[in-house]
């Protein structure tokens, strides 16, 4: 396994201070959740007009991108026609980048429509993702999130999409913290994790996000199910510091959370 973080948790660093960083801390690649002002990278200037310079940064500096998280919601009607063409945009991207994961939300409102509905749509959707020019050359990794958060509720929509293109972002703090341990997730999830996202945290009226390895969450148990399993793809950090201000800086959180990978990892 290698490890990853996401740049949600550097919202002010430019792409040569994310870089720069991330390498000398020890990470192998950069999921891209945003790119300082621009959460969608797919408008910034470092992926459309310098997309080339921005791949030669990349691979000087001896990382890889392993995944960008977009913000599809594959079961939100209202949204199809802007999912589409986020994907559209997002899609040669991940082929000049050599991505091999985009991460999507499913989303939808139970108050509005049952789930088995939902799930159908959001079934049909990712078919729809597969047809795209370039939709087989990626995985759409399809997030443990919202009220989707549990095993069994994910793979009502990815039941029906037997296809190796796409699968499950486990997400484990969600998973977790809707009562689940990681054995029975990894149960429920059939063989299809093709990616993860991690953060810690502790309980009370309401999580509070702290720094990988200083919450109450039975993080170490999950990588070590993962790797039981033969799971061979990213362990990525997901320090959410865009949505909130008060978690610790990157410069703290970011080589920190890489010590504890590594460790798991026996290196």
């Amino acid at each position: 396994m290698k490890i990853s973080t996401t740049t949600l948790g550097c919202p002010t660093w430019d792409l040569d201070t994310v870089l720069g960083r991330c390498a000398a801390y020890g990470f192998d690649a950069i999921d891209f959740r945003g790119l300082r002002d621009d959460l969608d990278i797919t408008v910034s200037a470092a992926f459309t007009t310098g997309l080339a310079e921005t791949k030669r940064k990349i691979v000087d500096a001896g990382l890889s991108v392993s995944g960008i998280s977009t913000s599809l919601w594959i079961c939100k009607a209202e949204q199809r026609e802007a999912n589409l063409e986020e994907a559209r945009r997002t899609l040669p991207i991940a082929r000049e980048l050599s991505v091999p994961n985009l991460r999507i939300f499913a989303g939808g409102d139970l108050e509005q429509q049952p789930r088995e509905d939902l799930a159908a749509r959001g079934a049909d959707f990712l078919g729809e993702l597969l047809t795209l020019d370039g939709g087989r050359e990626v995985r759409w990794c399809l997030e443990t999130h919202d009220i989707w958060s549990r095993s069994a509720e994910l793979m009502q929509i990815l039941d029906p999409v037997e296809d190796p293109h796409v699968g499950v972002l486990w997400d484990v703090f969600h998973t977790i913290r809707h009562g689940e341990s990681p054995a029975e997730s990894l149960a429920g999830f059939k063989g299809r994790v093709c990616y993860t996202h991690f953060k810690d945290g502790l309980p009370g009226e309401a999580w509070r996000m702290v720094d990988l390895g200083e919450g109450d969450l039975p993080l170490a148990e999950a990588v070590q199910a993962l790797e039981a399993e033969g799971y061979d793809g990213y362990l990525t950090l997901e320090h959410e510091k865009r949505w909130h201000e008060e978690l610790t800086p990157p410069e703290v959180a970011f080589p920190k959370a890489a010590k504890w990978f590594r460790a798991q990892l026996g290196g």
